[in-house]
């Protein structure tokens, strides 16, 4: 027991210090813990052989993240991905596999092994891949989109692969069995379907596939309500890992793939109410146990083999990596995937998989790969995963900003229009301002710095120009010399300070009107001449909090009314607030403006307090009774 809490110690301690000093180098966690693994495994020796057992174990941390990636996605948006899913998957998958292959049996290895090989290094790293999405919010890009179909395709493709394999045996490796029996004999495993005909494997299969759905369907809504009613978390945390352990272990037994199964799974359980509670139970074993993996990874890195054939595990990994990239390349320019996504899929799949080592392991025990080569071939696979980060850093720090600074190098849009409003920023808010205006009835003139956002408006034919609102010549062709207003909504604070500045010496007639980040920005945009400042956050904030307030069981004529006394009060104190900032220069939010803030909550806690009939109000002066029957649509 001592030796467990040992390593479990030596592995916990390696992931809290190598992940959190990556992720502060720009590096992200995949790569720390890659590089922990390495620390405590090859470099210092504080983990040993035990390595390859836990690897088997943390793998579990995949078939979790496929459950989980299944729960976001609803049987119609898969069915949607069809297309994606079998041509592009379906096609890199063939290539690549084409491609190895010729290659291997040009070097002089049998066909079948050379298949094999092919096969093995078609896939990529699911966990990877997607965590390293999801780590930098790629997962909603036309590049993160497409290479998700890609990794799901090559997931289901484990299945026939596993199948046809051991028709790949070689006599002359199957004569060296005995050597590797000793091996292989310990990793054994149950089935359900060994030894069965073929149609009755089949049908084992298809009922496995059918039970999953039709329990996940039917029975799970019941079962989760029944152990929801208990109020013990522990207990639905228990379900939820019962309903993933049980549905990969159903998989395993009959030989298909167990993140197959639970990501089937996840798509069935997609429309459940429990789907968010079941994501939030199994999200820390998925993010823990693939920690597990990767360290395991790094661990398992042979130096001595490495040292003793550098030159072709690296000349084979860089080769490997360069074929996938390729073939990936070939397919984004056939599946129309352009500029920056490109890159991003071709150089995202371009490692081998975890599948790899699973497949690798069972090609030995069929006899297709020698047991040297095969250790030759698990180095490979893992330094192709432990690259995979240098190559995301790459497409972050050197490919991304070429796209933005070419897309923004491009020329300005020549004006045409001439807006009576002109809006510059068609970010979220800049965007908002200007569907409103144009929507009732106003000429606006769109203006955005970034050529990617207004290629962006222009896909929803929303009208709007490339170009830089600081720039003289393009505000006078935008017509600012006829123009009423002027509505900044940049998201720089610096420049919409002075972009202010500069609208009201060159226009001082105009009105300006501005988005502030906070108040302090606020106070600098008022300070510069702006006519009208609002918070960014001010209006939603007060909405959401009146709705806390209604969805207490507040009269919502009473939670109106607070809401537009707060306003109010916040509103008289507003100019006093801005005199105390503007006039202390060193300290801004010194001692007088902590105090007037004081004052202010203060005062809203009085107002709050005070009974609205105790006092005639003028602002309900217009308020009429609602109509009969209303307290029914409450």
């Amino acid at each position: 027991m001592t030796v467990y809490f040992v390593q479990a110690f030596i592995y916990l301690i390696a992931a809290v210090i190598a992940v959190p000093l990556a992720k502060k180098l720009g590096l992200g966690s995949v790569l720390g813990y890659l590089i922990a693994g390495v620390i405590i495994g090859p470099m210092t020796g504080l983990v040993g052989k035990e390595t390859v057992t836990i690897q088997h174990f943390a793998e579990f941390g995949v078939v979790m993240m496929l459950f989980l990636v299944g729960l976001e996605l609803e049987p119609k948006m898969l069915w949607q991905m069809r297309h994606r899913l079998l041509g592009l998957g379906g096609l890199q998958v063939s290539l690549t596999t084409g491609a190895i292959t010729l290659i291997a049996m040009f070097f002089g290895l049998p066909w079948q092994t050379a298949l094999a090989i092919g096969l093995i290094f078609s896939l990529s790293s699911t966990a990877i891949v997607l965590q390293t999405f999801n780590e930098k919010g790629l997962t909603k890009t036309q590049g993160g989109q497409n290479a998700f179909s890609v990794l799901l395709m090559q997931d289901i493709a484990v299945i026939p692969m596993l199948a046809f394999l051991p028709m790949l045996a070689l006599p002359e490796i199957a004569e060296a069995a005995a050597s590797v029996k000793e091996a292989t004999e310990h990793h054994e495993e149950l089935s359900l379907v060994a030894g069965l005909p073929n149609w009755a494997y089949a049908l084992a299969i298809l009922s496995s596939i059918v039970g999953v759905i039709v329990i996940g369907h039917y029975l799970s809504r019941p079962l989760f309500q029944y152990v929801a009613s208990s109020h013990l978390r522990e207990i639905f945390v228990a379900t939820a890992l019962v309903l993933v352990v049980g549905i990969a272990a159903l998989m395993s037994l009959v030989g298909l793939s167990p993140a197959l199964g639970t990501f089937l799974a996840g798509v069935v359980l997609a429309n459940s109410e429990f789907k968010h509670e079941l994501e939030s139970n199994i999200e820390p074993f998925k993010g823990l146990l693939l920690g597990l993996f990767f360290i395991t990874v790094g661990a398992g890195i042979n130096f001595t083999i490495l040292a003793d054939n550098i030159v072709a595990i690296v000349g084979l990994t860089l080769l490997v990596m360069l074929i996938k990239a390729a073939i990936l390349w070939l397919l984004a320019i056939i599946f129309k995937i352009k500029n920056s996504d490109r890159w991003l899929f071709a150089l995202s799949l371009a490692q081998a998989g975890e599948f790899g080592f699973v497949l690798l392991s069972f090609t030995i025990q069929q006899h297709v790969i020698e047991l040297q080569m095969a250790a030759i071939l698990q180095l490979v696979v893992a330094l192709s995963m432990f690259l995979t980060p240098v190559l995301f850093i790459l497409f972050d720090k050197v490919i991304l900003p070429r796209y933005q600074q070419f897309s923004n190098e491009q020329e300005f849009d020549e004006i045409e229009d001439r807006g009576s409003v002109l809006i510059a920023g068609a970010g979220r808010f800049g965007q908002i301002v200007n569907r409103l205006l144009v929507a009732n009835g106003f000429n606006t003139i769109l203006l955005d710095l970034e050529a990617t956002q207004i290629d962006n408006m222009r896909k929803i034919n929303i009208k709007s120009y490339f170009g830089d609102a600081t720039r003289p010549e393009l505000l006078h062709t935008a017509g600012i010399d006829e123009a009423m207003m002027f509505v900044i909504a940049i998201d720089n604070k610096e420049s919409s300070v002075e972009l202010t500045k500069h609208l009201k010496h060159s226009h001082p007639d105009l009105k300006v009107l501005a988005r502030a980040f906070d108040k302090g920005h606020s106070y600098q945009l008022r300070e510069a001449g702006a006519d009208y400042t609002i918070n960014e956050t001010y209006y939603s904030a007060l909405e959401l909090g009146s709705e806390v307030m209604r969805q207490s069981g507040l009269h919502p004529f009473f939670v109106e009314h607070k809401k537009s006394v707060f306003e109010k009060v916040e509103q008289d104190a507003s100019d006093d607030l801005y005199e105390k900032w503007s006039k202390t220069e060193e300290e801004q939010y010194g001692t007088d403006y902590q105090q007037l803030f004081i004052r202010l909550e203060e005062m809203i806690k009085a107002e709050m307090g005070r009974d609205r009939l105790d006092k005639h109000s003028d602002s309900e002066r217009g308020w009429t009774p609602p109509p009969k029957g209303y307290t029914k649509k409450l």
